[in-house]
């Protein structure tokens, strides 16, 4: 054959470029992961299993969060007992009666005022507010309510109750507590004796 032109390879022997994947890298970074390959896969092994394991963390199934305290009020109980006499089982102008505060569920509560809606009456309680009461207890209270202007206390209270305030963790409340118709008949004893029996 005579011809002029380039010369063709023959079949077969065509170079090939490698493959992208095979290439090495080139450079400072690439020596050093030529000296270091385990010590690198090592690493991104690791790094993997960590994202992995923190994602498992994150999306694991979380406990519903504690239910709330109750409200002060709904955890106190206040029951009426009997009256308080003076010496000689006199009852006296200032008119005395035995209460029972129950905390039944939450965390301890705290009174923090004791008083009675009449104007013409004074309320003071032993131990003195603030005190506090622990879940699950009881305390006995005194109350002393005094008549500070007979032309204004009731003459005949029907239903009377006890202003309170409590407080606990989760709020502060004003509560009135019905005592029942014995603190009413026992009151309107005690009022009638210290105003005298004048009918107003």
């Amino acid at each position: 054959m005579s011809g002029t032109g380039p010369v063709e390879a023959g079949e077969g022997t065509l170079e090939q470029e490698p493959p992208p994947y095979a290439a090495r890298p080139r450079g400072r970074i690439g020596r050093y992961y030529r000296r270091h390959r385990g010590a690198v896969h090592a690493a991104v092994a690791a790094l993997l299993v960590l994202a992995g394991g923190g994602h498992l963390y994150a999306s694991r199934p979380q406990k519903p969060p504690p239910d709330p305290a109750p409200y002060p009020s709904q955890a106190v109980e206040v029951l009426y007992l009997d009256p308080v006499t003076g010496p000689g089982g006199r009852v006296t102008g200032d008119f005395s009666f035995a209460v029972l505060l129950s905390v039944r569920s939450g965390p301890p509560v705290t009174v923090t005022r004791v008083t009675q809606p009449y104007a013409g009456l004074s309320a003071a309680s032993t131990p003195a507010a603030p005190f506090q009461t622990k879940s699950h207890s009881a305390r006995k209270i005194i109350v002393t309510l005094r008549v500070t202007e007979c032309e204004k206390a009731p003459r005949n209270p029907g239903l009377p109750f006890l202003d309170v305030t409590l407080r606990n963790t989760r709020a502060i409340q004003d509560h009135s507590f019905i005592l029942g118709e014995r603190y009413a008949r026992d009151l309107s004893q005690a009022l009638r004796v210290a105003c005298g029996n004048d009918s107003r």
